[in-house]
């Protein structure tokens, strides 16, 4: 059996290798020195292993203790590598991964990254064992994906595979994370193209003005003017709903985006200190008003009921609506919804060139998060007065 001593003397060698203990339990040390415990034991005929945890976070006779629980599970017939969510296999460790970060991402994004890793990984090297996989193995699943044309793919992959081992390593699984360096060996991506937008205010009205005389549904030409004048990504305004809207006949109306609609990780969405207020203009109401018309009424709808709706009045408008409508208004390739962020960002940073805290308005009212994380912990002021003016002004630079 074992000693505290013999534990804590044991040395790196040229190789891996075992020192053992009792009833299974062994000490195992690698070349770089790390030392980990594990269990050697069988389960309906198979011989398997538990990785107990690393040497000193686990003592000798901590690791005794968990080997007897483990005997105990075994008696009361349960595996125990399932029964404590030990992991063997890479696709057991990438599962674990994948079930103990999914609450912090959209279900959107969720669902990306596990069919990802279904689709160009575990095929691969599912079935083996997590700390026995070598760099060479994740580069070559990385350089299939990049065969296919998809080298932004095999970036993200390469990113989930160094975080699916870093869990690992913390959870004492594993010694390294094989996929941390191979991104020296993989394709540069490009960068990214920005999306067409334009950035002449001249350009945008003639724009919106030929929306105007284009033959579509009132409501998709709402929303597209109602798109320019808030500068909000597109998904907020198709999902847009009457309740959301206040004081429409006062000083200072304000469209209340509920943080759900917002791009935010999941646990901000539900949330509602991180709703986005968007200060409404006078041009802004106006297309609300008309709206309301179109809807047949002549006040406000109810607090329920879209804004924007689609020919299924309980649905929104298309996705592709608004981009269609540009497009048919002669617009293609030139400008497409969620161009009108940059629309107003550049326009109103040059017309505002003189003012030193224009540009933090324009990010505020753009819901771009403050590059100073502490600030944007401790700075919540919102702000309003300026960023009413700043709406006020970028509608009547629009109307012209």
């Amino acid at each position: 059996m074992l000693t505290n001593g013999a534990v804590k003397a044991a040395a790196a060698q040229t190789r891996a290798y075992k020192m053992s203990d009792a009833g299974g339990l062994y000490l195992f040390v690698t070349p770089a020195g790390c030392k980990s415990w594990r269990l050697k034991y069988r389960w309906q005929g198979k011989e398997k292993l538990l990785v107990i945890g690393r040497y000193p976070e686990v003592s000798l006779g901590e690791a005794r203790g968990r080997r007897d629980e483990a005997k105990e599970q075994l008696r009361a017939g349960a595996d125990p590598s399932t029964s404590r969510d030990i992991l063997e296999t890479f696709e057991q460790l990438a599962r674990a991964w994948f079930a103990h970060s999914k609450n912090g991402w959209s279900p959107a994004h969720a669902n990306d990254v596990l069919a990802s890793l279904e689709r160009d990984v575990l095929p691969a090297i599912g079935a083996r064992a997590a700390g026995s996989i070598e760099p060479r193995e994740l580069l070559q699943v990385l350089r299939d994906v990049e065969n296919r044309g998809r080298a932004e793919t095999a970036k993200r992959l390469r990113q989930r595979l160094s975080a699916i081992f870093g869990f690992g390593i913390a959870e004492g699984l594993v010694q390294i994370d094989p996929a941390q360096h191979l991104g020296r060996a993989m394709i540069s991506v490009r960068l990214p193209r920005p999306q067409p937008a334009l950035t002449n205010l001249d350009q945008c009205r003639q724009l919106l003005a030929a929306c105007d005389r284009t033959s579509v549904r009132a409501p998709t030409k709402l929303a597209s003017k109602f798109l320019a004048l808030t500068a909000v990504r597109l998904d907020p305004v198709r999902g847009m709903r009457w309740g959301e809207i206040e004081d429409i006949d006062g000083d200072a109306p304000l469209w209340r985006v509920p943080a759900e609609r917002m791009k935010l990780k999941k646990l901000k969405k539900a949330d509602d200190r991180f709703a986005h207020l968007v200060p409404l203009s006078a041009a802004a109401v106006a297309v609300l008003r008309d709206a309301a018309r179109e809807s047949g009424y002549e006040g406000l709808p109810p607090a329920d009921a879209l804004v924007f709706p689609g020919r299924d009045r309980g649905r929104p408008i298309g996705e592709g609506a608004i981009g269609d409508l540009y497009d048919r208004a002669g617009f293609a390739g030139r400008h497409v919804p969620h161009g009108w962020r940059s629309s107003f960002s550049t326009i109103l940073n040059e017309a505002m060139a003189g003012d030193p805290a224009a540009r933090a308005d324009i990010d505020r009212a753009l819901a771009h998060s403050p590059k100073d994380k502490v600030e944007a912990a401790y700075n919540r002021a919102q702000l309003l007065d300026r960023r009413h003016a700043l709406f006020h002004r970028w509608g009547v630079l629009l109307a012209g």
